[in-house]
This record gives C-alpha cells, sequence and structure tokens, in this order.
C-alpha cells in the first residue's frame, strides 16, 4: 500500500531525514515513534504528500506521487488519504455533520449522499445523538471522533494520525486507541500512525523507531 524509498528531507543546514526507507502493507497497522525532533511528523507530512522530499521515491496504492502535477495530486490526496491530527482542527462555525462532509463535497459527492455516508460514520462512532452539534459543544473525545469520521469519509486506502490521542484524558485515549484498531477490519483502511504514545504504538501489527534521522532496524 505505501513504498517509499530513500527519502531524505532537510530544513537549512538540519538533516531531519537521512535516507528512510519503508513499506506498509494493505490493512497494516504500523506505528512510528520517536524522541522529539526525530523526523516523525516530518514523515508523516512527506507520506501524506503534503510536503515534498528532497530525494527519494513514494509509492501510495500503486500511483507514484512524485510524478502528479499539483491539481492531480490535490485529488489524489482527497480521495487517498485521510488525516487525524493531535489537534482536531474542526471549523467551529459547523456542525459535526457538516465537518464531516467537506471532504466529500470536495471530492464532488453528491449532498444527499455525503450526509448520509458521515450519518452513518459518525452513528458506528456513537455519535448519532452530536450530528448537530458544533465543535464547541463536544468533549474532546468527542471532537476526535468527529475528525477520524472526517478522515473516513471518502474511504481512502490510507489513513496518517499524527499525535492523534496527544490531547486526551486516559479514559478517551483508551476509547480512541481502540477505535483505531477496527479501521482496517471494519473500513478497510492501512494505517501509519505517529505516537509519543507507547501503549498505542504497542497496539500496532509494527513498530517502528526514527533515531538519527533513519529507522531503525
Amino acid at each position: 500500500m505505501i513504498l517509499a524509498r530513500n527519502i531524505t528531507k532537510s530544513f537549512g543546514t538540519v538533516n531531519v531525514l537521512k535516507g528512510i526507507d519503508l513499506e506498509v502493507k494493505k490493512l497494516e497497522i504500523v506505528s512510528i515513534v520517536g524522541a522529539s525532533g526525530a523526523g516523525k511528523t516530518t514523515l508523516l507530512q512527506i507520506l501524506g504528500t503534503l510536503n515534498k522530499p528532497d530525494t527519494g521515491e513514494i509509492v501510495i496504492d500503486g500511483t507514484e506521487v512524485g510524478r502528479l502535477r499539483d491539481r492531480d495530486l490535490a485529488r489524489f490526496r482527497n480521495r487517498t488519504i485521510g488525516f487525524v491530527f493531535q489537534f482536531h482542527h474542526l471549523l467551529p462555525e459547523f456542525t459535526a455533520l457538516e465537518n464531516v462532509c467537506i471532504p466529500a463535497f470536495i471530492a464532488g459527492t453528491h449532498k444527499r449522499e455525503a450526509i448520509r455516508k458521515a450519518t452513518e460514520i459518525l452513528s458506528f462512532f456513537g455519535l448519532e445523538h452530536r450530528l448537530n452539534h458544533k465543535p464547541s459543544e463536544l468533549s474532546g473525545g468527542e471532537q476526535q471522533r468527529v475528525a477520524i469520521a472526517r478522515a473516513l469519509i471518502n474511504n481512502p486506502s490510507v489513513i496518517l494520525a499524527d499525535e492523534p490521542s496527544g490531547n486526551l484524558d486516559s479514559k478517551n485515549k483508551k476509547e480512541l486507541h481502540e477505535l483505531f484498531l477496527t479501521l482496517p477490519e471494519r473500513f478497510g483502511q492501512t494505517l501509519v500512525i505517529a505516537t509519543h504514545d507507547q501503549e498505542l504504538a504497542a497496539m500496532a501489527h509494527r513498530r517502528l523507531k526514527i533515531a538519527d534521522g533513519r529507522i531503525e532496524q
């Protein structure tokens, strides 16, 4: 599902990634750990096509993303990759349902179908009674579940999560971890999770560690 070869990335004189090779199989859950500044977020952004590597090649679901023009890359990202961040980045003026629908609208999905899918996913996450609530009316755990639902709305092949439980209390963190484990089986996604949380990292099928700009073998 994901193949990365010789990924390097520098910011000024700082070499953050020094030759990353990574392969993630379909429906696999892979966690990436490492100290702050080790390059976890940078790698996730590059895998998600939000940032470009200085060198290297990335193939996602059979597409070599470096060959795509900007418009095609944006379309590919919208339909193939879902993102979950530590801070949910929900739009405060929209309801939970509307927030989840937005990526589907961008993809050109009919409004009725987008609402149907968003309602189905939010209900699966136990939020059927919160569809018309705005983010300020939701708990932290509920907000993050809405963010995950938003990542799922276009049925992407890959979900990339950056510290998804880093802003939650222990109860919500445990619930979120268990929820993540259901995604490959329930929705058919491949997951790559960058995290400091050792409990979450250990629940993945595979745990990788970045140190000194490389993945430790």
